[in-house]
């Protein structure tokens, strides 16, 4: 009885770990959250012995969290510069670019009018963006430099001057605007949500954001790690990630 008790006790305690097949460990930047379940399905069929685990957080946050130890099989960052200091630090191995996207304007839903255009963005009360720590957040400081050349650099001070919040991850960015705590926000066309609004920018001034991926040379899997990277540069990635508002790179 005493055997029988022990051996149903440890069925008991048998967890995913103890399942055959191979488990993926993904560290991905937040602003994939919507698009990466849909690639993660389309790459569990195709490698039915491979379950991915998605974790998501702003890319330096899981930058931070790698060199400090945690265990991961692939980084996928919201830019190239993550990736690079990881690779500097001998952390990571294969790297790829696998999507660009766009930056957006967004203001409430229900506030219509009130900026209509990039320049008018000095008219905004409250502005919320990334820290210069995030991609986001670089990626706006860059639309910024780039629009004052048009604007003047007096635009441009003034729209950092109503800068009343900078964010860890585009996703807290966004939520400030459909919480009705900032009159816009600069967000990554794939975050444009039913609860903003979009304000068109103009195309000459969009920084390049491109999303990059890498295993980790300390990946348990390193195979399976080397699969999945090849497959985000697949077509049928692309059009998996089209409809979140991603582009091939």
């Amino acid at each position: 009885m005493r055997l029988l008790a022990l051996a149903m006790l440890l069925c008991a305690c048998a967890g995913p770990a103890d399942a055959p097949g191979t488990s993926l460990e993904v560290y991905a930047a937040a602003s994939l959250k919507d698009a990466l379940p849909d690639l993660a399905r389309a790459f569990e069929r195709a490698h039915p012995d491979v379950a991915l685990r998605l974790s998501f957080a702003g890319s330096q946050v899981l930058r931070l969290q790698l060199e400090q130890g945690a265990r991961a099989d692939v980084f996928a960052s919201a830019d190239a510069e993550h990736v690079r200091a990881l690779r500097e630090a001998g952390l990571v191995g294969d790297a790829a670019s696998f999507a660009r996207t766009r930056l957006a304007l967004v203001v409430p839903r229900d506030a219509p009018g009130a900026i209509g255009e990039l320049e008018a963005l000095p008219r905004a009360r409250r502005i919320v963006i990334g820290t210069d720590a995030v991609p986001i957040g670089r990626y706006t400081r860059e639309l910024l430099r780039r629009a004052a050349q048009s604007y003047g650099e007096g635009w441009r001070r003034e729209v950092l001057a109503r800068v009343v919040s900078e964010e860890a991850n585009v996703r807290l960015v966004r939520a400030k605007v459909a919480l009705g705590e900032a009159d816009a926000a600069i967000v990554y066309a794939s975050d444009v949500s039913a609860d903003v609004r979009e304000v068109p920018l103009p195309h000459a001034l969009q920084p390049e954001a491109e999303y990059v991926a890498a295993t980790l040379r300390r990946s348990a899997a390193p195979e399976a790690a080397g699969a999945f990277l090849a497959f985000l540069r697949s077509p049928e990635a692309a059009a998996a990630l089209a409809p979140h508002g991603f582009s091939a790179p």
